[in-house]
């Protein structure tokens, strides 16, 4: 999964801010003037779910298997309106309908993660919704500098604190304590995090950091077998399972080169099920830009991410097909807001994109989640459109 720790976006969710020269219309440096609300008009109905009376701000989020419900991470505030803590901590609430002015909202709030404890990439059991895994620090990280991702000495910074490892909650009885959480997988020595499991639960991919660089492993939750799978030169991380089960996608910087692109390939399993490696690598990008956070379409036939394309203080979503030709694709643009938009997820049905974005008027990042329209990129990409009717996520 993507880490909270990327300050790509860090930077991006808490400082860039852009400029209004009406209510409508937004522009940002290097950028012409937009208008969300009529560019996006039939393509994205975009409606907040998080909100800056509470949270500082909301990031990284994802729905459980039904879209009933979401963990998400957030610095929320204190009484006196600072920040409660200077990390993340993890949240899950439910997804209620609202009105037709605000269609959805966030009920039940909860935090589940430990007080002080940096938080990233929470991810629910495709089989059990109530069990749900996440990267934690578990107890507050050490003060000073830890190993990171950091492009061109800027001072944003992405965070690999060796304390973070992966552990289960259970959503019937996490308090938020220490106690609560039950360990699956790295020692709280090295960096373990950016996890996300494939839709039948046996298979959990994340990132570990060795020899300095991040890779990928699985984690056969039934047999507790961890196999490396992904061992190149650069950072490899926030990986996802395709729907089917039958390939990986992810961010890599192959090149040291402080980029980031898309890559993906096939997964190989062995007479058990197991996933044993990958094979077929290619990437989905291959530019000067800093591309991440991707994330699957349903049907598998396209992937949706983050890119700087349109500028490092105004990244949006994009979406490539995911197809046998060789060649690299050719993106198309989802987004068209200034500032940040970030950290894309699509609901189990395709009907809803959530993501962290910065419209609100106070130009905080957020959670926001919109109907994805008939004439959307994401629909359309790879395959004819399709005509669908709003429901519920």
């Amino acid at each position: 999964m993507r880490s909270i720790f990327l300050t790509i976006a860090v930077c991006l969710l808490t400082s860039c801010t852009a400029t209004t020269s009406s209510p409508n219309t937004e522009q940002t440096s290097g950028t012409p003037h937009v208008n969300w609300r009529t560019d996006e008009q039939g393509l994205l109905q975009p409606t907040q779910l998080t909100f800056p009376d509470r949270f500082v701000k909301g990031g990284e989020a994802y729905f459980n298997p039904s879209a009933t419900r979401i963990v998400f991470q957030a610095i929320e505030k204190m009484p006196n309106g600072e920040p409660e803590s200077a990390h993340y901590a993890m949240y899950v609430a439910d997804l209620a309908r609202a009105n037709d002015a605000n269609p959805w909202r966030l009920d039940n709030i909860r935090r589940i993660s430990p007080k002080g404890s940096a938080n990233t990439c929470g991810w629910f059991d495709p089989r059990d919704p109530n069990q749900l895994y996440f990267a934690s620090t578990v107890t507050p990280p050490a003060d000073g500098p830890t190993p990171g991702y950091q492009r061109d000495g800027r001072t944003y910074r992405w965070s690999f604190p060796p304390e973070m490892r992966i552990v289960r909650a259970d959503l019937r009885t996490a308090d938020g304590s220490v106690e609560s959480l039950q360990p699956v997988v790295g020692d709280g020595k090295g960096y373990t995090a950016e996890g996300s499991i494939a839709s039948d639960g046996r298979s959990l991919i994340f990132t570990r950091m060795v020899d300095g660089e991040g890779d990928l492993f699985v984690h056969d939750l039934p047999t507790g077998k961890v196999t490396h799978i992904v061992q190149a030169d650069g950072y490899d991380g926030g990986a996802f399972f395709s729907p089917d089960g039958s390939r990986i996608v992810w961010r890599a910087d192959r090149n040291h080169d402080n980029l980031l692109q898309v890559f993906t390939a096939s997964v190989m399993r062995d007479s058990d099920g197991r996933v044993s490696g990958v094979q077929n690598a290619r990437p989905l990008t291959q530019d000067e830009h800093v591309n991440w956070a991707p994330y699957w379409t349903p049907d598998g036939r396209a992937v949706v991410f983050a890119t700087s394309r349109e500028g490092h203080r105004n990244y949006e979503l994009f979406v490539v097909a995911v197809t046998s030709d060789p060649a690299v694709p050719v993106p198309q643009r989802v987004t068209t807001a200034a500032g940040a938009d970030l950290l894309p997820a699509i609901s189990p049905n395709g009907q809803w994109l959530m993501w962290t974005c910065q419209r609100g008027d106070d130009r905080s990042s957020q959670l926001w989640i919109a109907q994805i329209g008939k004439d959307s990129a994401i629909r359309t990409c790879g395959k004819p459109a399709i005509a669908l009717q709003a429901t519920s996520p």
